[in-house]
Order: structure tokens, then sequence, then C-alpha cells
């Protein structure tokens, strides 16, 4: 088991904040495929949630395109856990016997690590301004409890070696020649 790192500093990401890139599985390989916010489209408003998406398969070549005006993101527990622009189901997930754990990206997946194997967490100041139920304010208690840290990073590890590495344009598993 890994010695916990001594402290993480909330950086205050929302989900928002890890929808540039979302690894999907493919509608027509049920491979690794990439769900991209469309070059140049700020979305309306400049808001970047909303701006144009592309799912892109590097193993089929399966392409589709969403407008961005409709996004479902996942509510507690119950159903399956699918990107907010295609309803696709996410590449990295895990279960465990408390629940699923699942991230968007290996951005995504590597904020939660750094907070799961923290075992010094803090949050903003109460009086300070900004985002106060931040991502990781909304992780599930299951993730949060120091109890369960080893089980959880393991998960999180077994997304992580889960990830395609992309070698000359063909999608390859991680570890894979």
């Amino acid at each position: 088991m890994d010695t916990p790192t001594a402290r993480f500093r909330d950086p205050r990401s929302t989900v928002y904040d890890f929808l540039d890139l979302v690894l999907v599985h493919c509608p027509g390989c049920a491979g690794a495929a990439r769900v991209v916010r469309v070059p140049g489209d700020e979305g309306p408003g400049g808001r970047r949630p909303f701006a144009t998406r592309r799912l892109v398969c590097g193993g089929c070549g399966a392409s589709r395109k969403c407008d961005g005006t409709r996004l479902t993101f996942p509510r507690g527990a119950a159903g399956p856990v699918t990107d907010p622009y295609f309803g696709r189901p996410l590449w990295l997930r895990a279960e465990t016997r408390h629940g699923t754990l699942w991230a968007y990206n290996l951005d995504h997946l590597d904020l939660i690590r750094r907070f799961v194997a923290a075992s010094l967490r803090e949050r903003a100041p109460w009086y300070d301004t900004g985002q106060k139920m931040t991502l990781v304010a909304r992780l599930p208690v299951w993730v949060k409890r120091a109890g369960n840290r080893g089980e959880v990073l393991r998960a999180l590890d077994r997304m992580h070696a889960g990830v395609p590495v992309e070698r000359a344009g063909a999608p390859v598993q991680a570890g894979g020649a």
C-alpha cells in the first residue's frame, strides 16, 4: 500500500472543468473513444460545457456530433455512469464493494487519486469567496473515508492501467506491446 501524501489543497475544480475530453466506450467497436470539444466553438455565450462535441474512435473510425445543448449528468448511485453528451458508458469506471468509482479523463482521475491518497485534506476557508461545493467536496462519503483508502486507491490504479495509449495512430492498451 502506498504511503499517503502529506497534504491536498482543494483546487476548487468542478465537473465542468473536465469536460473538454471524456473517455467513453465506442458505439461501433466497444473500444475506447473520445468525446472532445470542437476547436473554435466556445458554446453559446462563451459557456464551454455547451459547446459542440464530437465522439471520435481511433479504432473503428466511428464519429458522431452533438450540438451540446442538452447535457445529462449522472445523479446519485442509481443507473449507469455515462458521458453527458452522447450517453455512452464511461471508459474510466470501476466497481468496488461500496459503489461505482468513475472519472471523465486522466486529469479527473489524478485529482481524485491525489485527494484519496492525502492524509491531510484542506478546503478553502469558509469566509473565502468562490466555489464551495467543489468536485472533491461532492465525492461520496465512502470515497472520503480513510478506512477505504487502500481499496479506493487500488480501484483508481486499475482504472489508470486500463487507459488506452495511442502509438502511431492505433489505440493500444496500456502495458501492451
